[in-house]
C-alpha cells in the first residue's frame, strides 16, 4: 500500500511519518529538505528561485510515485506530489513569484507526470491553524524557515483547504491545533485508531 501524509510547512507530516512508521512497520519515505539545493536560496528570493525549487521537488516526488508503484512494501510518505503542483506552485504564480510562463511548463509536466500514477491508498490530512504552523516552526529552529512570511503561509493553507475538500480518494483528517500526537500517547492512539477503522475496520480500502 501507499499511505500519503500531506499539510503544510510546520504541520507535523515528519513527525507522524516517523511515529507511523515504527508503529506498523511501514517504509518511510522522507521530503527532501536538508539536501535540497535550492532551499535556503529559495527562501532568501522566492521570485528568482521558485521555478527551480519547484522543478527539484517535482522531479524528486515524481520518482518516489514512480517507486512506490513497483514497491511490494507498505510504503508512508511524507508530503505528495499532489501538494506541489496543486498548492505549492499555484501560490507562488498568485503572489507574483513564479511568472505565468514558467507556471504552464510546470503545470504541463505535472499533468503528463498525472497521467502516469494513481492516487494513494490512504491520504492523511493534518490541518492546521496559523498560529499552530509557527509555534512548530518556531519550535524545530531550521534558520532558513525564519523568514516565512505569514501571507505565504495563509495563502498555502487556503489552497491546501481548497484541495482537500475536493480530494477524491480515501482520506482522513487530523485536526493538528487539537490532537498533539508528537507528546501525548492518548492522541497517537486516536490517530492509528482512525487509520485502523480505514485500513482493517468493517469496511476497508476497496
Amino acid at each position: 500500500m501507499h499511505i500519503a501524509i500531506a499539510g503544510n510547512i510546520g504541520s507535523g507530516k515528519t513527525t507522524l511519518t516517523k511515529m507511523l512508521a515504527h508503529r506498523y512497520g511501514w517504509t518511510p519515505r522522507f521530503e527532501p529538505v536538508d539536501n535540497n539545493p535550492y532551499l535556503a536560496d529559495f527562501y532568501a528570493d522566492m521570485e528568482r528561485w521558485s521555478f527551480n525549487l519547484q522543478i527539484y521537488f517535482l522531479n524528486k516526488r515524481f520518482k518516489e510515485v514512480v517507486e512506490i508503484s513497483k514497491s511490494k512494501e507498505t510504503i508512508i510518505q511524507d508530503r505528495t506530489i499532489f501538494e506541489d503542483a496543486r498548492i505549492f506552485a499555484p501560490n507562488l504564480h498568485a503572489q507574483g513569484k513564479m511568472s505565468d510562463r514558467d507556471f504552464e511548463n510546470y503545470s504541463d509536466l505535472f499533468d503528463l507526470m498525472m497521467s502516469l500514477v494513481n492516487l494513494p491508498d490512504l491520504m492523511i490530512y493534518i490541518r492546521s491553524t496559523i498560529p499552530n504552523l509557527v509555534a512548530q516552526i518556531q519550535k524545530r529552529g531550521r534558520d532558513y524557515e525564519q523568514s516565512i512570511r505569514l501571507d505565504y503561509l495563509e495563502g498555502l493553507n487556503n489552497r491546501y483547504e481548497e484541495w482537500i475538500s475536493g480530494y477524491k480518494g480515501n482520506l482522513i483528517i487530523i485536526d493538528g491545533d487539537r490532537i498533539k500526537f508528537g507528546d501525548n500517547p492518548a492522541d497517537f492512539k486516536e490517530v492509528t485508531d482512525m487509520i485502523d477503522a480505514k485500513l482493517f475496520g468493517l469496511f476497508p480500502l476497496e
